[in-house]
């Protein structure tokens, strides 16, 4: 069996393919704005479920929970420097996000997507800090961007 194609035909196969790139290129953009943030904890953890909710509120978006992988290797691997270390590490968009860094934070990241930094870290788990509210009690902190240009204050609380 032969085919032919005359000068419409050719147009309308394009515009079928053209239609359905444009489909597949939106659904494919869709599906990677929908894939959940994977954080890293350990399961002996308890801040780490705490401070995953209010990611997800804050956000307004799905954190996977991953348990199966040694801490240690997962920070290294991240890059996150030894001084910022936390309980749990979080992967958001090509970013990594260690410890107790507030979503507020997340999200500013995620808009402003400054030169040089490949992460967000709020080092140790200090008190009243997302997901370490202790009975009103409060330690300062600060949210440290961290990457290839160093690293700096992005945020202080209180």
């Amino acid at each position: 069996m032969k085919f032919r194609f005359t000068g419409l035909g050719i147009r309308r196969a394009r515009a079928t393919l053209a239609t359905f790139g444009v489909i597949l290129l939106a659904a494919c953009t869709s599906a990677a704005q929908a894939s959940p943030y994977v954080m890293f904890r350990d399961p002996q953890c308890g801040c780490c479920e705490e401070w995953a909710k209010h990611v997800r509120t804050g956000l307004d978006h799905e954190v996977m929970v991953r348990e199966d992988r040694p801490m240690a290797e997962v920070k290294a691997e991240a890059g996150v420097p030894d001084g910022l270390v936390s309980c749990h590490t979080m992967e958001v968009d090509g970013y990594v996000i260690e410890g107790h860094v507030p979503a507020r934070e997340i999200a500013r990241l995620l808009e402003e997507r400054p030169d040089g930094v490949t992460g967000l870290a709020v080092a140790g788990m200090p008190l009243g800090s997302p997901g370490m509210e202790v009975g009103g009690r409060v330690q300062p902190y600060q949210v440290i961007a961290f990457g290839p240009a160093g690293e700096r204050v992005f945020a202080s609380y209180p």
